[in-house]
């Protein structure tokens, strides 16, 4: 007796996007139902090896086409579904996600959907892309029973009881009727099967099978083929090499074919940005194919995300997501590693601990790093893609543990600077420093004109030095990690003293400060709950006020801490500095000597709501800023 179930809410919109095709590459059904059947094998030889009561065998995957029926069967002699498989197997999205996979989709354009399904990888619902109609035949070691499911791609599937001998799966997709810019029948060519397979499945561990029939000639007694007679022969033909990829030599292994198996074994529709070949012998021996995605997963930095590379050892598939492989500033990287050293009964808690693999880690994250710097090195343009994508990534690596990896990351990374067109490494922008200039100066902002607006920019401007510009919040993080770079300190623009002044200068500013005291100290003290202090500014020349911080926590970093979630309220010492010399500092000196009281009260606020409105920072009072603006304005027009 069957029964009718319905889709997942999430798998109907999957559905219905395979079915209206916005995977244009419909070839890749294929690819997706092999990989699928492999993966099936894959867990039926590992459960083989653990239990001596599940029996070894000869595993293959077949492909065989029907063209009167015009269907196309895929089957697999792995570990099968049960009942409750199928459920959560086809009837729903089978991966962790699914609600962000969802959110993603709404109110894309058909791009943007099409780059997240190429993210999220669509495995069985492929089928739909080229199937009217599927149905599973499935039996798993763990059941008598066999069940079929039957789905024409609509709100509902079927499921009912059936008979099957073997263990594993079989799928029958009966295609869709010709369309005029669709010819479906050319899924059922023999050359065109073997093509695909070809393209996408050649490293597949296990043969790929299907019958093929080829007309030969009648052979006489001797051996001599007989004129005009011939006779069909049938029989199976394996269309796939079944060398792994990652097992065949270097000088073998072409770009093309790294790309090809990328996209297929991760499910991307992009080339990687680059691939790593790695094979090393000796003390630690493994091999290994490492890839970084063009553009990072969409789900990279949400909580259900897995880092890790696929783990294989002598072949044999141990697990997915081998996590102590890969360091989490390199989260991103996909790929696998195939190592003879490490022992196939070993348990994945025992793994967590495997010295082995923690040698095996070490190495591979010293050749990405050294690829890293030869691309930054001999192709600047690619490597800059490679920051965009994940150069956050790489800041936190520089951050995180307190700095225990600056040094070997720190030349990876790259900022835009106030006088250069691109991004400049820290070894560039030393190199071009001016012969007086003695730190590497920065400051935090979106962008370059945030950077050159900035009131603590007048000074640095006039000496024509170059400032990093900071546009990440992490990066006053990683800068104060740093402390120094090649022997130079970096300095804040806002922050401290910058200390840029000749001995001609410095003589008139403490002039200044000396007769302007007892304005400043008025000042100071209107202001003694808002700031840690106000100044006569060395570093103003043509704004009137700005706002800087003395050493420790910076202005930036206030505002950072300040939205996070776990609620750190660590706040800068603000220091107010003002302009002696702007207009707006002489009318305050002015309404000092009338003994204005009310008015300075003003004057002082403003100049400080002014200051922190600049440095991005919210009023604590918005409404009474607005209402002295106003009272200041109507003054000043009687």
């Amino acid at each position: 007796m069957s029964e009718i179930k319905e889709f997942k809410t999430e798998s109907k919109r999957l559905l219905d996007l395979m079915i209206n095709s916005i995977y244009t590459n419909k070839e890749i059904f294929l690819r997706e139902l092999i990989s699928n059947a492999s993966d099936a094998i894959d867990k039926y030889h590992y459960i083989s090896l653990k239990d001596g009561n599940v029996p070894s065998k000869e595993y293959e995957i077949r492909v065989e086409t029907n063209k009167k029926n015009r269907t196309i069967t895929i089957s697999d002699n792995g570990i099968g579904m049960s009942y409750d498989d199928i459920i959560n197997n086809l009837g729903t999205i089978a991966k962790s996600g699914s609600a962000e996979f969802l959110n993603n989709l709404k109110d894309k354009d058909a791009k943007s959907e099409l780059e997240i399904i190429g993210q999220f990888g669509v495995g069985f619902y492929a089928s739909f892309m080229v199937a009217k109609k599927v149905v599973v035949d499935t039996k798993t070691i763990n059941s008598d029973k066999a069940y079929r499911f039957i789905s024409e791609g609509t709100d509902t599937y079927e499921i009912e009881e059936t008979s099957k001998d073997d263990v594993g799966t079989t799928i029958t997709l009966y295609l869709r009727k010709n369309e005029k810019e669709e010819d479906y029948d050319k899924f059922l060519d023999d050359y065109t099967i073997e093509s695909l397979v070809k393209k996408y499945s050649d490293y597949v561990k296990y043969p790929i099978k299907k019958k093929v029939i080829e007309t030969i000639n009648q052979k006489d007694e001797n051996g001599n083929d007989i004129e005009n007679k011939y006779e069909d022969v049938e029989f199976d033909k394996t269309l796939n090499s079944m060398i792994p990829l990652w097992k065949k030599n270097k000088n073998e292994v072409t770009e093309e074919m790294l790309n090809e198996f990328y996209k297929s074994k991760f499910n991307d529709y992009l080339d990687p940005l680059f691939s790593l070949h790695i094979s090393t012998e000796g003390m630690i021996s493994y091999n290994a194919l490492v890839f970084v995605p063009s553009k990072p997963p969409y789900d990279l930095y949400s909580e259900k995300y897995e880092k890790g590379l696929q783990l294989y050892t002598k072949g044999v598939f141990i697990m997915d997501k081998c996590k102590p492989l890969v360091p989490d500033y390199l989260r991103f990287i996909k790929g696998l590693v195939d190592s003879s050293d490490l022992s196939l009964n070993i348990s994945r808690e025992m793994l967590q601990q495997n010295r082995q693999l923690d040698k095996i880690a070490s190495s591979i994250e010293k050749k990405i790093l050294f690829e890293l710097n030869k691309i930054k090195e001999n192709d600047y343009e690619k490597y800059k893609k490679f920051f965009e994508a994940y150069g956050l990534n790489i800041k936190w690596g520089v951050y995180d543990g307190y700095g225990a990896n600056k040094d070997k990351l720190k030349d990876l990374l790259i900022y835009d600077t106030v006088n250069s067109e691109e991004k400049v490494t820290l070894k560039k922008y030393v190199e071009n420093m001016k012969d007086k200039q003695e730190f590497i100066y920065f400051a935090s902002a979106s962008n370059k004109e945030s950077v050159l607006a900035m009131p603590q920019m007048d000074l640095v401007k006039r000496q024509g030095f170059d400032v990093l510009i900071l546009n990440d919040n992490i990066d006053e993080f990683v800068i104060s990690i740093l402390s120094e770079y090649d022997g130079k300190k970096f300095k804040s623009i806002n922050q401290g003293d910058l200390d840029l002044l000749d001995e001609k200068e410095k003589e008139e500013l403490e002039k200044v400060k000396e007769e302007k005291q007892t304005v400043i100290e008025k000042i100071k003290d209107i202001l003694k709950d808002e700031v840690s202090d106000v100044v006569i500014s060395s570093r103003l020349s043509e704004s009137p006020v700005c706002l800087s911080s003395s050493e420790g926590i910076s202005l930036e970093m206030e505002k950072v801490l300040a939205n996070n979630p776990l609620g750190n309220q660590a706040k800068a010492n603000k220091i107010l500095e003002i302009n002696p010399h702007h207009e707006l500092f002489k009318a305050i000196e002015s309404i000092y000597e009338n003994n204005d009281e009310e008015s300075m009260n003003d004057y002082a606020e403003l100049l400080l709501s002014q200051a922190l409105l600049m440095e991005g920072f919210p009023l604590k009072d918005p409404v009474k800023f607005s209402n002295t603006m106003c009272k200041l304005m109507v003054k000043a027009s009687k």
